[in-house]
């Protein structure tokens, strides 16, 4: 079982990391491609968002412990073996079925390398901390 007190911490790394990605480097132009306006997102503010931030905290939870339970199954014991799981993790699974929204929505490349580098630095850290906290 996966140090549960390492997946609070990956996933409590993962919404700043996130908070930052999504607003002070790549905010305005994940704002565009993603056809949100700074009226909507005022709007989405004034009605609360708590309760999508505790779903995403959830899911990022299950994601890291899952991750967790990978990392276990292989061996990974320092930061870049748990890195490099979080890596595999995400070039196998993440950045393949989010390519989806590229072929099937019509979504802008740009915008998928936003989403998807996203998960590629919190799994590449939510790995190291796994591998190590044991």
């Amino acid at each position: 079982m996966p140090n549960l007190i390492a997946v609070l911490v990956s996933a409590v790394i993962s919404m700043i990391v996130g908070s930052f990605w999504y607003s002070v480097l790549f905010g305005k132009t994940w704002m565009k491609l993603s056809g949100i306006t700074e009226k909507q997102i005022k709007e989405a503010k004034k009605k609360g968002m708590t309760k999508s931030y505790v779903i995403m905290f959830i899911s990022l939870l299950v994601m890291f412990y899952i991750l967790g339970i990978f990392i276990e199954y292989s061996g990974a014991s320092t930061a870049v073996q748990g890195s490099m799981i979080g890596f595999l993790i995400w070039l196998g699974f993440l950045a393949t079925t989010m390519l989806s929204s590229v072929l099937w929505d019509n979504k802008p490349v740009k915008l998928y390398w936003i989403n998807t580098l996203h998960y590629l630095v919190v799994l590449v850290i939510a790995g190291a901390i796994l591998a190590v906290w044991v």
